[in-house]
């Protein structure tokens, strides 16, 4: 049977658990993701999970967090003052952001405290620093890449 490897195109469908079985997220009530082996569209050890499998295959991996959305980063915390943000923007505890840092990129932020005129903004993807567990299966491959 044809097993997925680099460069083929493949749906999966895969549900996502923290270590303490907490569901993050899932597939199973939508359309499986779609996307190609070895081109960075998902996290490493999400793509070396698919690679190998056939299509009906289940497998349940363990990512590490250096495989996932790496480790946890306290250089990442910010403290700004309210008045650094547009003062119509009701500021909410949980909320995320896209802004502008000096290099001129946009980055996506997580309002994680507000006290008094300092907002607390956290930089690190919401699962940073976190082992994840995946439930895949790899529903179909797509289209098969001549060339690995």
């Amino acid at each position: 049977m044809t097993q997925a490897k680099s460069g083929d195109t493949v749906k999966v469908h895969y549900t996502g658990k923290l270590n303490n079985g907490q569901v993050f997220d899932s597939s199973k009530s939508r359309e499986p993701l779609r996307f190609t082996l070895g081109t960075g569209m998902v996290i490493p050890g999400f793509d070396a999970a698919v690679t190998g499998l056939s299509p009906g295959e289940t497998v349940t991996s363990t990512i590490p967090n250096a495989e996932a959305y790496g480790p946890y980063q306290k250089e990442m915390v910010a403290e700004i003052e309210k008045q650094n943000i547009p003062a119509d923007f009701e500021l909410e505890v949980g909320q995320r952001l896209e802004m502008q840092v000096p290099s001129g990129e946009a980055m996506s932020v997580t309002i994680t405290d507000i006290k008094g005129e300092m907002v607390t903004l956290d930089g690190n993807h919401p699962l940073a620093g976190q082992d994840l567990t995946f439930e895949l299966e790899l529903v179909e491959i797509v289209s098969q890449s001549f060339y690995t």
